[in-house]
């Protein structure tokens, strides 16, 4: 994370310039303090990458935008968002490392995007925007919001794969730009192709390292080291060519040493379909895993502990009526450095819930972990997998986009006390009223619920969820699409859209931390 220093004269110049801010802080205040004295204001300028969907011939891409409604504030009355091609120059051998990615340049002209035609452009606040792309070609998407635009701005692509490797439900969230990321439940087995996408969105030429680690620590991966991606491109990296040693379980840690960059790992399994495993949330002590669908015929939980100390974790399921512990997998021992991983089977037993994860320990030493769920639907030849990482607690508001006239879920996880939380559906892409709905999720429990749709919906719409009162919130959305016996899904879980920043009162001094 970037610190930069300034006065509160030039605070709200660089709101307007920043992209993703996170928040703001006091020197040398403790957090709670800086927010008690802190107002919240609306983003100004926001960036998402995404990265190129399918490498398959037999792909359908559906590209989707939204900004909530209410997500202008301030002063702001215009905006524009839109993503573009992130075309690229192949000027830096070190580049050949991964696999740049080509598409982009075959939308512009001489490797620029200037000329290439944007991508979902949104224009208004509340409406979704789609569009679709065909087969392989679909390149990696960099773009920007601002104005009324930016607070909550959020795209996703979802690729239906209907044959071949692969074949399934692929979908992912466009994500902001950073500088270190960490996937646990990746492999390098036989059976499995999974690749990290690194797009940079910025002038200049970002270096990333990737690190691979199994139950054993490190795995040596020299070809990680210093990973050149070039200025407005997208890079994939084979992550089996990248060691001698197959390995089923594995933790990817992505950490960029200059610049910063989009990160995603795509997982093709020869037999169990495939999906994108994205960024799991920042390492913690706690961590909540929400969203496994009723049906699930096997859940697989991989954590990796950062740190130097061991972590002991206590394992919870959280289902309709409270919460359990796994039989045979009350706790789970993560050694430092070290992945772990502990297959559940069908542990939601017809209901849907989500996994809690916590110290052993009530007081004392605490270590941070990161973890995420390889969640297979189906038996036999028809089966599709998904994964969910581990994500935070919704602050203000979340958003899931690409909901169709069926086939979503929307979990609410409430890990303490109960909590009040406003659904609302957004307009339909082609028409519709907005509809919002109120829930209450006890604590300890999981509240999977078919979320209420736009009256008159005609195309897709988003889903906005916002806390209202009581404990902590945490959400994800399933995206069922069966085909041909197969239970065709994918996951995604909703972190707050970062859509405001806490600025303190005039007077002080910021140190602004830029995500």
């Amino acid at each position: 994370m970037n610190r930069t220093t300034l006065s509160l004269i030039g605070a709200a110049t660089a709101l307007a310039a920043v992209t993703g801010v996170a928040s703001l802080a006091t020197p040398g205040a403790a957090k709670d303090t800086a927010a008690r004295t802190a107002s919240r204001l609306p983003v100004e300028r926001s960036t998402l990458l995404c990265p190129a969907p399918t490498s398959s011939e037999l792909g359908r891409t559906t590209y989707s935008a939204f900004a909530p409604q209410d997500g202008a504030g301030g002063r702001a009355s215009k905006g524009s968002a839109e993503l573009l091609p992130a075309a690229h120059v192949a000027e830096n051998g070190q580049a050949d490392k991964g696999k740049t990615d080509d598409k982009a340049g075959k939308n512009g002209k001489d490797g620029k995007n200037g000329d290439a035609e944007p991508v979902v452009p949104l224009r208004e606040p509340g409406k979704p925007v789609t569009a679709s792309a065909d087969g392989a070609e679909a390149p990696a998407l960099s773009g920007t919001a601002d104005g009324r635009l930016a607070p909550g701005w959020t795209v996703q692509q979802t690729s239906e794969i209907t044959a071949g490797v692969g074949r399934g439900l692929a979908g992912t969230a466009c994500t902001p730009p950073d500088t270190e990321f960490w996937f646990p439940g990746a492999s390098t087995a036989k059976d499995r192709q999974d690749y990290a996408h690194l797009t940079n969105p910025d002038d200049t030429a970002a270096v990333v390292d990737l690190e691979l680690y199994g139950k054993d620590g490190a795995i040596k991966a020299p070809t990680g080291e210093g990973i050149t991606i070039p200025a407005h491109s997208s890079v994939s990296v084979l992550l089996s060519t990248m060691t001698s040693e197959p390995t089923t379980n594995v933790t990817v840690h992505a950490l960029a040493r200059a610049g910063r960059v989009g990160a995603s790992v795509q997982s093709v399994d020869a037999k169990l379909g495939g999906d994108w495993l994205p960024a799991a949330a920042d390492p913690s002590a706690d961590l909540v895993l929400p969203g496994i669908p009723a049906d699930a015929t096997s859940v697989r939980l991989v954590a990796f502990a950062t740190g130097e100390d061991d972590a002991d974790l206590k394992v919870r399921l959280t289902g309709p009526n409270g919460s359990i512990s796994p039989a045979g997998h009350e706790t789970l021992h993560v050694k430092s450095r070290m992945t772990a991983a502990v297959d559940l089977g069908d542990v939601t037993k017809g209901e849907a819930g989500s996994l809690v994860l916590t110290p052993t320990a009530s007081g004392g030493k605490t270590a941070p972990v990161v973890a995420a769920l390889r969640v297979t639907r189906g038996k036999g030849s028809k089966q599709e997998t998904a994964f969910i990482p581990a994500t935070g607690r919704i602050e203000t508001r979340a958003a899931a986009v690409d909901n169709r006239a069926k086939g979503s879920t929307l979990s609410l996880v409430a890990p303490g006390k109960s909590a009040k939380v406003k659904v609302t559906a957004s307009a339909g892409s082609q028409g519709g009223t907005p509809v919002s709905k109120t829930y209450t999720v006890k604590g300890g429990t999981t509240l999977a619920v078919d979320p209420p749709r736009p009256a008159g919906l005609k195309g897709g719409y988003a889903l906005t969820v916002q806390p209202l009162s009581g404990g902590p919130v945490h959400a994800a959305r399933t995206l069922a699409l069966p085909q041909d016996g197969i239970p065709m899904f994918t996951v995604q879980t909703l972190p707050d859209d970062r859509g405001t920043v806490a600025v303190p009162k005039a007077g002080q001094d910021l140190k602004m931390m830029n995500d």
